[in-house]
């Protein structure tokens, strides 16, 4: 069985291995969408792997972060380098965002440019570039869940963003070829449609990097699991307090148990481990926990 820093060890590495998939995935997707975008006479395309790029860039710092995070503690820094994980899913978040704003400024200016009808080769790459990312999108989420890396979970919008744009693009070439002359510009609506889709995931996912940062509380099922897990600790009589801040891909856990007021010290002390012991045991990643010993409040009236 894992103890809690092999556990975290363990999720840094999965997710270092997940974003490095997406990185090489990114670098082939990028250049064949500007290519065919190019020859194809498609600016939603060409937007699509300009987004790849970015997207490559956005790993890259998802793939810092993690690193970062996995510094152990230090003097400078006690409670370790674990919120570099949170910063790096605020950054890719703010380039999501300004991924959409790009897009949407050059779609308007696009849109009143004539152009050429884009070419019919261009739906079978968008058919394989979709069907790709959101593969890559639902991997990638599933890994940052099961290791609960929100960076992670950022990087895995960014795939499903990319899948998003070549969507609209495949819907607005689609209707440039059937419309004929007087619709060549259907895929530049379609890129501005997906840019507001890609804006709207990209405010709601700095959302939650702002608040992890900012150490709001983590979700109700993490704080069940630590209370559930030391009232199985003999002794305990209840759970007076319990305060967790999420860091990285671990929590630091605050806890105020309670116990007949009338045990020795050292058996109190003896308590407070074995409850910190239950707690860096538990799935959820418990990086250290703060236990307070406390009599019953019944024994304080």
């Amino acid at each position: 069985m894992l103890n809690s820093n092999a556990k975290i060890v363990d999720r840094i590495e999965k997710g270092i291995r997940i974003t490095m998939v997406g990185i090489l995935t990114n670098m082939f997707l990028a250049a064949i969408k500007i290519v065919t975008g190019i020859f194809g006479h498609s600016y939603a395309l060409v937007a699509d792997g300009i987004e790849s790029l970015l997207d490559i860039f956005s790993s890259t710092i998802v793939l810092s972060g993690l690193t970062i995070g996995a510094i152990p503690a230090d003097n400078d820094h006690p409670f370790g380098h674990g919120k570099a994980e949170s910063l790096a899913a605020m950054v890719v978040s703010l380039v999501l965002i300004g991924v959409a704003v790009g897009i949407a400024y050059k779609s308007v200016c696009e849109i009143f440019v004539p152009h050429h009808i884009p070419a019919r080769f261009t739906l079978i790459v968008l058919a394989g570039v979709i069907i790709i990312k959101e593969v890559l999108f639902r991997f990638v989420f599933k890994v940052g869940k099961s290791v609960d890396s929100l960076s992670l979970k950022v990087d895995a919008w960014h795939h499903r963003s990319d899948a998003l744009t070549s969507v609209a693009a495949f819907i607005g070439i689609s209707i440039a070829l059937i419309g004929g002359k007087g619709y060549e510009s259907a895929d530049d609506w379609a890129a501005l449609f997906a840019s507001g889709v890609i804006a709207f995931n990209g405010c709601r996912l700095l959302k939650f990097a702002i608040n992890e940062i900012m150490d709001a509380a983590p979700p109700p099922e993490i704080e069940k699991t630590i209370r559930q897990a030391a009232r199985q600790v003999n002794e305990v009589i209840a759970v007076e307090k319990c305060r967790v801040r999420k860091s990285g891909l671990g929590y630091f856990v605050d806890i105020h148990v309670e116990v007949d007021g009338d045990l020795p010290v050292r058996l109190g002390h003896t308590i407070a481990h074995q409850v910190k012991d239950a707690l860096l045991g538990t799935d959820i990643g418990v990086i250290d926990a703060s236990v307070h010993i406390e009599p019953p409040k019944s024994e304080l009236k």
